[in-house]
């Protein structure tokens, strides 16, 4: 940048062996979109690994990486990246029909989805016709559509007031517990994080301290990661 070298993630060294709902916090600039970006195999690192369900993502190449993000994981968006044009039904069924899967699944596999997401009777409706709420619930379904072993999502509920927020937060919450995935999601509010059994802290780049959320509330976690932040 400018003739500088910027360093956006600085070795940071990562896992997570059993499904469950964490949370990457950070500020913004700390690197977690970069981190996100990599771990969904969209970009590639300049030195070090990934590995995701017993997969190399930093070895994949440009097809496999493809195929990667639309069968082996889900990611959730802050802008819900659906097709304007599109159904809800469609939405959720797009990659598997860019997969060339059989029509009659997709059609059960994506009724099946928005039925248990709340979403029944809005299937046919176009995202200009749904809630901010409920296009981030035809979001996750989609992420959902092949069952995914992991599924991550990028400040997932940024575009959403508060009440719906606290509802998304508890559904990846059940998608987690109920579907036996690892969900992992990147976020700066305390109150998002706190619905997490563990908080990896990213700043300037490092993973800098963990977080273990029982027994604490949004204020406890705020101050949990202010401590963390000021002791580093």
């Amino acid at each position: 940048m400018g003739g500088r070298e910027v360093e956006a993630l600085r070795g940071v060294d990562l896992t997570i062996e059993r499904p469950g709902f964490f949370a990457v916090m950070g500020q913004s600039g700390s690197g977690k979109t970069t981190l996100l970006h990599l771990l969904a195999a969209l970009d590639r690192p300049d030195a070090g690994e990934i590995h995701i369900a017993g997969r190399a993502i930093h070895a994949l190449t440009e097809a496999e990486a493809t195929g990667f993000r639309r069968r082996d994981i889900g990611i959730v968006f802050q802008q819900f990246n659906l097709i304007p044009t599109l159904s809800a039904r469609e939405n959720v069924e797009l990659p598997g029909m860019l997969a060339g899967e059989d029509q009659a699944h997709l059609a059960e596999r994506s009724g099946m989805l928005l039925d248990r997401l709340g979403l029944k009777g809005r299937d046919h409706h176009r995202p200009d016709a749904l809630s901010g709420g409920e296009q981030q619930r035809v979001a996750i379904a989609r992420a959902l559509l092949f069952s995914p072993p992991v599924i991550f999502a990028d400040e997932p509920t940024g575009s959403l007031d508060s009440g719906t927020s606290e509802r998304l937060w508890s559904l990846l919450k059940e998608v987690a517990g109920e579907c036996g995935t690892l969900v992992l999601m990147v976020t700066h509010e305390p109150a998002a994080a706190v619905h997490c059994e563990r908080i990896f802290v990213l700043r300037d780049g490092r993973m800098t301290a963990i977080i273990e959320t029982e027994g604490l509330d949004a204020a406890g976690v705020a101050a949990r990661y202010q401590h963390c932040t000021r002791a580093t």
